[in-house]
């Protein structure tokens, strides 16, 4: 099916408010390429207070911006930005935008387009000199995304998971 692109102006980008989170939360599990669960599973683990905890520190972070972006009055997508200073090219700051998630029934519709502008808006407003981003390699097409929006696939990127 194909699907057409929506006037960007019906996309508002705001910043997140706590009770957002759940929603939040919600879009990031369904974007995961992780094993797949039921909405049921996803209702029960977004009503953990973890989350709310986690949004608060963001909120409280002068270097993390949460966003939204609303359809029609409803949450349909989200990032992160992190800014990030530096001593690398003269102390140039750079933003590392995360967690880029729009919902199943909203894809293909460019808005995840109209995100990405913004926030690489908000990280030049903000003094960022270069913006980077990760994707987990089994997102071939958020990688085509990417790079039709001008990213260059200029590093190799790793992780390490700190079990609790």
């Amino acid at each position: 099916m194909s699907r057409s692109a929506i006037d960007p102006a019906e996309i508002t980008i705001r910043k997140a408010v706590r009770t957002d989170a759940p929603r939040i939360a919600t879009l990031i599990m369904l974007g995961a390429a992780r094993q797949p669960r039921s909405l049921e599973e996803i209702a029960v683990e977004v009503a953990h207070p973890a989350y709310l905890d986690a949004f608060d520190e963001i909120a409280a972070s002068p270097h993390n911006t949460l966003f939204v972006a609303e359809r029609l009055g409803r949450v349909v997508g989200t990032f992160q930005v992190t800014l990030i200073p530096g001593l690398v090219a003269r102390g140039r700051k750079r933003a590392k935008i995360e967690s880029v998630h729009v919902a199943p029934e909203s894809r293909s519709l460019g808005i995840g387009a109209v995100m990405m502008r913004h926030a690489l808006a908000f990280a030049g407003e903000k003094g960022a000199g270069i913006v980077e981003l990760t994707s987990d390699k089994a997102r071939v097409d958020a990688h085509r995304f990417y790079v039709n929006l001008g990213f260059a696939q200029s590093h190799e990127g790793f992780k390490f998971v700190i079990e609790p």
